[in-house]
């Protein structure tokens, strides 16, 4: 008996994931339909069944996230100006962009997709998003959870015309939706007069965003032909967006649910199974164990976020204790093979507090809310079980964040801001750093003002004139945080013990001082990064982190050598070190 070809152990995985999903529909005739959706040519599918567990990444990767605007320079388009920023400015500091959505919107900065397969022609067209693929990893969200009320399919809906009819999830009002989670405190349901007659419809994140039915085989087949097309337009990273509340089910949390984690596996196997190298990074902003099991056994995301990083990172850096940043880095699990974790400190969106769930304690966390609102953040809110309502995320710039300690402002910002990244780039995981961040952009008040919207405060578009003068000026903030920024990325790229999955272990060390231990997956090179979270001096004994005799010992960021591996040194006011046995580059 011969073996099955891949295309029938393909079709034989697909149906496998659709069993599930749509248990009364012809799941045969629904996998070829899939198959003709995703691949272009017979040739982009290819057994891809023993890539399982191999890597997908190196230490050289390094993102960069930004809006398609967040640069702009006259009447150029924008993705143009930001195209020629990355190439003048940052160069192979990076690898990888994450453009965040480009496509024509009516609300939330782009999360609010009118139209999937445009370009926002503000920004640009396909041929700026493929120049930029041309040069770096392109990431693209995938806004699969809900579209905008502006968009073709719901104007149908409104129509009760084929086919957005049966694309978004309606409910009545009366129904048991007391579990269901929020990340929002408006009303789960918004009433729309359609032709026939009123319908409620599911809005989580807003009455303008309305929710798909993926209950709807039609409308994933839809949603697997954009991601066809992405691919065919340069994207090889999606980021899925708001993935944990994909599947509604009258009754639950209407979170996480097995059916979400079954579309998420299905999207696996046919990147898995595509000739190019793509990867799913799922956008998850839940308690930590909610978010590990997007991981699901090696055959759901790629990749996922580290949600827990910037709030605990902020909270050591404002406070000097590392007690919650050790639990983290302690109780996350190493990422299996063909997995890593994204690490991160700021995105487009704030600093999100879900994962401080049952990890900082109410005291603890409200002085740290106290201070980042004494330093310009705001706060936003989520509706709780009963009504409730809770602080859902810290809306302000990182660098803002930095300020201080829970003390007030003090003259430590830049150290302090540049320790979080040091911090952030020795992780375990695949880094990934805001442009807003590279560019330590304060807080926008104007934008807020303008907008009414929290996010808004860290969401600026710059002129580039005005930055690239900022950038020219070595006395300015910005230019002394980029060049250190730069600096540590290259140094960071060259070291195989930061390679995402190299191996981590938490160093014991006195309080003030937060430490890991990286290790290269062929054992080669050690690299022991420890950081003074404290605006004191902390000495550092190199005793307890057991350097090995025989080993010349230095320290990559400044280059000193450790000849003395029993001494004590001295840390400055968060100083981070990152302490090697591999020989120093001549």
């Amino acid at each position: 008996m011969t073996d099955p070809s891949p295309n029938d152990y393909l079709q034989q995985r697909i149906i496998a994931h659709l069993k599930p999903l749509y248990p009364d529909c012809d799941q045969h005739d629904l996998a070829d339909r899939i198959v003709a959706a995703f691949w272009n040519k017979p040739d982009q599918i290819i057994d891809r069944a023993e890539i399982q567990g191999k890597h997908l990444w190196d230490e050289t990767e390094i993102a960069l996230i930004t809006y398609g605007s967040s640069i702009r320079h006259g009447d150029e388009k924008p993705l143009q100006t930001l195209h020629q920023f990355l190439g003048n400015r940052v160069g192979d500091a990076i690898s990888a962009v994450h453009i965040l959505p480009f496509f024509p919107f009516s609300s939330d900065d782009g999360f609010s997709v009118i139209d999937y397969l445009a370009v926002d022609p503000d920004l640009g067209d396909w041929s700026d998003i493929s120049a930029i693929a041309d040069d770096y990893r392109l990431m693209a969200d995938l806004v699969i959870n809900h579209g905008s009320s502006r968009s073709d399919w719901f104007q149908q809906f409104l129509s009760d015309e084929a086919p957005g009819n049966r694309y978004f999830v309606t409910a009545d009002p009366a129904s048991d939706l007391g579990a269901v989670v929020r990340p929002r405190s408006h009303p789960l349901l918004t009433a729309y007069e359609t032709n026939a007659g009123t319908q409620h419809v599911w809005t989580t994140f807003s009455p303008d965003q309305v929710d798909f039915d993926f209950r709807n085989p039609d409308l994933l087949l839809e949603f697997i032909r954009i991601i066809a097309f992405y691919i065919q337009s340069g994207v090889r990273i999606f980021r899925i967006d708001a993935i944990a509340f994909l599947w509604k089910t009258i009754g639950t949390s209407s979170i996480n649910l097995d059916e979400t984690h079954e579309v998420v596996r299905l999207l696996r196997t046919l990147m898995d199974h595509h000739r190019e190298s793509l990867i799913i990074l799922t956008e998850t902003n839940v308690p930590n164990h909610e978010n590990l099991t997007y991981f699901g056994n090696q055959n759901e995301a790629h990749v996922i976020y580290n949600f827990s990083l910037p709030p605990l990172l902020v909270h050591a850096l404002l406070t000097g204790e590392s007690l919650y940043l050790k639990r983290l880095t302690r109780s996350n699990p190493p990422a299996l093979q063909g997995c890593a974790y994204l690490n991160f400190t700021a995105s487009h969106d704030g600093i999100g507090l879900r994962p401080t769930e049952g990890v900082l304690p109410e005291a603890e966390l409200g002085q740290m809310l106290s201070t980042l609102q004494s330093f310009g953040g705001r706060i936003s809110m989520r509706r709780g079980p009963g009504g409730t309502e809770k602080p859902y995320e810290v809306n302000i710039s990182y660098f803002e964040a930095m300020q201080g300690t829970i003390d007030g402002p003090d003259a430590h910002q830049i150290p302090r801001f540049m320790a979080a990244m040091a911090i952030m780039l020795a992780l375990e995981g695949i880094p990934a750093i805001y442009i807003h961040s590279l560019l330590a952009t304060p807080n926008g008040y104007e934008e807020v003002n303008r907008t009414g919207r929290n996010r808004s405060i860290n969401r600026r578009e710059l002129e580039l004139e005005a930055l690239e003068a900022r950038l020219d000026d070595p006395n300015s903030v910005e230019a002394q945080v980029f060049d250190q920024f730069k600096s540590l990325i290259k140094k960071r790229k060259l070291q195989t013990a930061f390679h995402p999955n190299a191996v981590q272990f938490t160093l014991t060390l006195p309080e003030g001082l937060f430490g890991i231990w990286r290790q290269s997956l062929d054992r080669a090179q050690s690299i022991f990064a420890v950081t003074n979270v404290t605006n004191q001096i902390k000495p550092l004994s190199l005793g307890d982190i057991n350097l090995i005799a025989g080993s010349h010992w230095w320290d990559i960021i400044s280059g000193e050598s450790m000849p003395d591996i029993d001494a004590q040194i001295e840390l400055a006011p968060y100083q981070t070190v990152w302490i090697t046995n591999a020989p120093a580059p001549q």
